[in-house]
């Protein structure tokens, strides 16, 4: 950026922030070494020579942030204003603007809002200089790529971001070898990903047009880095593992503005952490190198909705259904999930590999007859649809709007060049506002006979206070041996391993933001909803208490977090936090170290 541009764009001012106050029931103690960063007005802000000065020791830019929603403070019956709301529905409009996130914000926990400066780095050492500038000035220091952080790590008022989406570079390697491991490591298939890719951008490059796979995650607009440093789930993690455990290589600004190089031969301790320790705490990433695997001829998913007549009914489907999945799905062939909802309604949506579509009808034919033959009792509300496709266009926008234009949404933006889309069942999800969200691994010794009505009846018990999902794909359960024993190498918690499934209970309302008239968050409603997905989790947990949670989706105020999320992992985790960020510049709530 010019002197000129930069000055002009750094006269706009920033919008006021508000927050709501709580007392935070699982507040922590706070240490010693408490770290307050600077704000705009003090004495240690640092001054507009300063600012410039990082401008122009960039390649990047720099650009003083303003949130897309101060044209409807000023004027919310604008036409100008009805577009800005309209757009807080498009994941990808949402991830193109720097100032806003994918989530708005959570009840009584924290609500988007833009840093003051965001930097846009073109390159590693573009990150370093902004690195070592919020060090130098001890300015609060944000992440962010896909910005899908439910915990609201990847915003903060008076801070300064680094917005890696111009880091988007894709490298392919036939024959891969680490850095400092070439008499150590055999070459493999590898992929090298920019860190500010999302996962839709990485998929049509590798699969669509490269005919490979890559471990991702399954919402196409989840942003690459942040989902491998929190260890990373996509639909078929049962057959190729971890995502995190896919991690070759990366390249990382650490917070003395070193650019290392961290793989099993350089910087060991911290490439494991990088595996699954959490984003946003350990440095700033800007490539990572990601194994790629063989595609098989087959993906393919199965959709529908199954209705009890009765609760005594209901309680047979639910104990029909896990004895379904426990005999013919619980292997790395299937993934995705089921709900079980209110009102005896369970939905259906499975993912599979390698097979074709007969074999794919012949395994659900069982549990169709099985609805089929008791009228009275079942009925389809949705008629169980069963799909195949050549993998290679699992990905791809312009198969999929002609053979099944109902499962995506194109990002038909006029501006975009770019061929994306979004799931329709994600789509919900852009400019969410979160009022209840918690998680629960489910270990694979539920399934056991002597042990599944018990997990019945805490289906049935939970979602007659909220719906409950099972994430089959979020357990490593059922994969193989070197699926396991790579995800083990991993930072996550090992429960992850032992678990068939992530049972997840949620709750959300539409995009809301503090100043606009009949856009605020609705508290009433989310302590309700609060309130019932607290009874309907705790119907979980009383079956495996302790069992943990998946850092990136689980409760913001989880008490026992350090336990939850990395468990017997989280000692050493720590013990690489203080070893290359000893003085806690990169914070993120429940991020390993943050109790300092």
């Amino acid at each position: 950026m010019k002197r000129r541009e930069f000055l002009k764009q750094a006269a706009l001012s920033a919008l006021p922030i508000e927050y709501p106050h709580r007392l935070f029931r699982n507040l922590t103690a706070v240490a010693a070494t408490s770290r307050r960063w600077a704000h705009p007005g003090e004495p240690s802000w640092p001054t507009e020579g300063a600012w410039n000065e990082l401008s122009g020791g960039i390649k990047g830019q720099i650009i003083k942030l303003q949130s897309p929603l101060s044209i409807c403070k000023d004027d919310q019956t604008s036409g100008a204003c009805d577009e800005v709301l309209k757009r807080l529905h498009s994941p990808f409009h949402l991830s193109d603007q720097p100032a806003l996130t994918q989530t708005s914000g959570w009840a009584n926990a924290w609500i988007s809002s833009p840093s003051i400066y965001a930097v846009i780095p073109e390159n590693a050492a573009d990150v370093s200089a902004a690195v070592r500038f919020a060090s130098q000035h001890n300015i609060r220091l944000v992440v962010k790529g896909g910005g899908h952080s439910y915990q609201g790590t990847s915003n903060a008022p008076d801070s300064l971001l680094i917005w890696t989406r111009s880091l988007n570079e894709i490298t392919f390697h036939n024959a891969f070898v680490g850095t400092g491991c070439e008499s150590l490591s055999a070459p493999q298939p590898a992929v090298t990903l920019g860190a500010g890719l999302l996962w839709m951008d990485a998929y049509r490059s590798v699969t669509t047009e490269a005919g490979r796979y890559v471990q991702g995650g399954g919402c196409t607009t989840v942003g690459v880095a942040g989902l491998i440093q929190s260890g990373g789930f996509g639909s078929f993690s049962k057959k190729y593992g971890l995502a995190a455990a896919g991690l070759l290589e990366a390249e990382i600004v650490t917070a003395d503005g070193r650019i290392l190089i961290a793989n099993s031969c350089n910087h060991a301790d911290l490439f494991w952490g990088l595996k699954g320790g959490g984003g946003g705490s350990l440095g700033v990433v800007t490539t990572m190198t990601l194994r790629t695997h063989a595609l098989p001829e087959f993906f393919g998913g199965v959709f529908g909705v199954v209705k009890a007549t009765s609760e005594a009914a209901y309680r047979q489907l639910v104990g029909r259904l896990i004895a379904f999945y426990s005999e013919e799905l619980f292997n790395p062939t299937w993934g995705e999930q089921m709900r079980f909802l209110p009102g005896h309604r369970v939905e259906i949506s499975m993912v599979f590999q390698g097979i074709d579509q007969q074999r794919a009808i012949d395994a659900w034919s069982p549990l169709i007859n099985w609805v089929s033959a008791s009228p009275k009792d079942y009925q389809f509300e949705q008629s169980l649809k069963i799909i195949t496709m050549p993998a290679r266009h699992f990905w791809d926008p312009d198969y999929l709007k002609t053979h099944h234009p109902e499962f995506i949404v194109l990002d038909d933006r006029p501006e975009t060049k770019k061929k994306r889309f979004v799931w329709a069942g994600d789509l919900g999800e852009a400019g969410q506002y979160i009022y209840a969200y918690q998680s629960a691994w489910l270990p694979a010794t539920l399934l056991a006979i002597d042990r599944r009505s018990n997990l019945c009846e805490a289906l049935v018990s939970a979602s007659q206070q909220w719906g409950v999902s099972l994430h089959f794909n979020k357990g490593l359960a059922g994969a193989s041996k070197s699926c396991l024993a790579e995800a083990l190498n991993t930072a996550i918690n090992p429960a992850a391993t032992g678990a068939f499934a992530l049972a997840i209970s949620a709750s959300h309302g539409p995009p809301s933001y503090l100043g606009i008239p009949g856009h605020e968050p609705d508290h009433t409603a989310a302590q309700r909803d609060a309130r019932n997905v607290e009874a309907a989790m705790n119907a979980i947990r009383a079956l495996v208490p302790n069992s943990g949670s998946y850092v990136s989706e689980s409760d913001f105020f989880q008490s026992d977090w350090q336990q939850s999320y990395w468990g017997s992992n989280y000692a050493r985790l720590l013990a690489v936090k203080h070893k290359y960020d000893p003085t806690g510049l990169f914070f993120a709530h429940h991020g390993v170290g943050s109790e300092d």
